[in-house]
């Protein structure tokens, strides 16, 4: 048995999510981007200054990326220390012999394991980000390929006058769109811890900079810059403040409200038989019952949209109860939260998009179950024409009151078809509007302003948020589910 089969793997990565979202927060990156934390220190040092050799930087340069040898060189050094930072520094130094001595100089550990955190949470975001246009775009599509389809509309899941298939569409993507200006204002206000030593006074800097302020400053800009950071928090403890987490998993909390939202309505409309997810050829949807088609890729997205509603708890439990300049119980929660939270929000997006690509409508079976409403929904309109032709409005309204109470009937206690229009053709009163009742009863006419309000929405609020994200939609391909 494989060492991948006989231990417990989360799956999230082993099962759901992108490679490239778990190759992001993967020991490999990890590692590799402390090492370039520590390089960009080493050349802001030796630019400001202090005696760090070519020689030093080039080796460093040389050795980013961690091979079988150095990983295991490092597992050793941590069974050792007891620290996994220090057991890197070591390791690192195995390789850059002529940097060994300046590694991680004036530092302390969260130089490298907070501004780690950090980029890769801003990486996490952008992959995030573009998911989330790609499904934007085909739902969009979507609406406006049925912008105009008639369908029930439900109020307290009862039913409720007419909308269209696109204008249910729309009331996700507006969800959405607001989700996209969530996630790029989190990426967007992501800033560096930068360098601030052990209490976040900078005081070990100042030291090797003999007290030289205008220094460790430019130290702090220059790192910030050369890790692709438009600005550095102005204060900070040992720890960048863990506020930042929870304002970043709010934003995914967030999201995964919409996501929740969006799928339990497809799974609804699945029952109703109006709109079905993606069923493969070959799929089964129940080990007993063969003809089940379950909505199993919108049961996933709402299992794991609950997931990423507690990890946001859990972030904000952690930010409120830091002690002082930092204590070191948010470490191992912080390992598990933040990469869970991106992978959990990476899956939840490719499901989506998976689903959004091959949804099937069944337009006649929303005429029919609008054939059985429409005639109750209609009997406003039948009694504003027998005025329009010189009726008695009460008396009207009390003839339709009696018939749609007998039809009614028939419905609900004989499971019957909704004979109403039948009756109303039959009965005298409404003889002078027998011709109208036909155009009436025709849904496109319950409809409203929906595929109007459709376009408009799309073309002035979908279109330019999608604008900055053409070039990435453009690869995007579809998306196909790993299980």
């Amino acid at each position: 048995m494989s060492d991948a089969q006989d231990v417990y793997q989360t799956p999230l990565s082993s099962r759901y999510a992108s490679q490239e979202m778990a190759h992001l927060f993967s020991p490999a990156m990890r590692f590799h981007t402390w090492r370039k934390l520590w390089l960009n220190l080493a050349i802001a040092e030796q630019e400001l200054g202090l005696p760090i050799s070519d020689e030093a930087i080039e080796q460093m340069k040389a050795h980013l990326y961690l091979d079988e040898a150095q990983f295991s060189v490092a597992a050793e050094e941590e069974k050792k220390r007891r620290h996994d930072v220090m057991a890197h520094v070591h390791t690192f130094g195995t390789v850059a012999p002529a940097a060994a001595g300046i590694i991680h100089l004036g530092a302390t550990s969260c130089y490298v394991t907070d501004n780690a955190d950090l980029i890769f949470i801003r990486e996490a975001l952008q992959i995030l980000l573009k998911k989330l246009a790609a499904v934007i775009e085909r739902l969009s599509n979507f609406a406006s390929q049925h912008r105009a389809l008639p369908a029930l509309g439900f109020t307290h899941f009862q039913p409720a006058q007419l909308t269209t298939v696109g204008k249910r569409c729309t009331l996700w993507l507006q969800e959405l769109l607001w989700d996209l200006r969530n996630l790029t204002r989190a990426r967007d206000d992501l800033g560096f811890r930068g360098v601030k030593g052990t209490t976040g006074t900078q005081a070990s800097f100042l030291t090797l900079f003999n007290g030289d302020h205008d220094k460790v400053l430019a130290l702090d800009k220059r790192v910030t810059e050369l890790c692709g950071f438009s600005y550095a928090y102005p204060v900070s403890s040992q720890t960048y403040s863990r506020k930042i987490d929870a304002d970043v998993l709010g934003a995914l909390a967030s999201f995964g409200s919409t996501a929740h939202k969006l799928s339990t309505d497809l799974r609804l409309l699945a029952n109703l038989k109006e709109v079905e997810e993606p069923f493969e050829a070959g799929q089964i949807g129940s080990s007993a019952m063969a003809y089940k088609r379950n909505p199993m890729r919108n049961e996933r997205v709402c299992s794991l949209a609950r997931h990423l509603w507690a990890l946001q708890q859990n972030a904000l439990t952690t930010a409120g109860t830091q002690w002082f300049e930092r204590t070191l119980d948010d470490s191992a929660n912080r390992r598990i939260t933040l990469p869970e939270a991106f992978l959990t929000a990476d899956v939840i997006l490719k499901t989506l998009q998976n689903i959004s690509e091959g949804m099937v409508v069944y337009p006649k079976v929303m005429a029919r179950r609008i054939a059985q409403e429409l005639p109750f929904m209609a009997t406003e309109n039948i009694i504003m024409a027998i005025v329009k032709a010189g009726g008695d409005r009460q008396e009207a309204h009390e003839k339709i009151r009696v018939l749609s109470h007998q039809a009614a009937k028939l419905v609900k206690e004989e499971g019957l078809e909704n004979d109403l229009i039948e009756r109303v053709r039959k009965d005298p009163y409404f003889a002078p509007i027998a011709g109208q009742l036909d155009g009436l009863l025709d849904p496109s006419t319950f409809i409203g302003r929906a595929p109007e309000q459709v376009d408009a929405f799309l073309e002035e609020w979908v279109k330019p948020a999608l604008e900055p994200w053409q070039t990435d939609l453009k690869r995007v391909e579809k998306a196909e589910l790993n299980v």
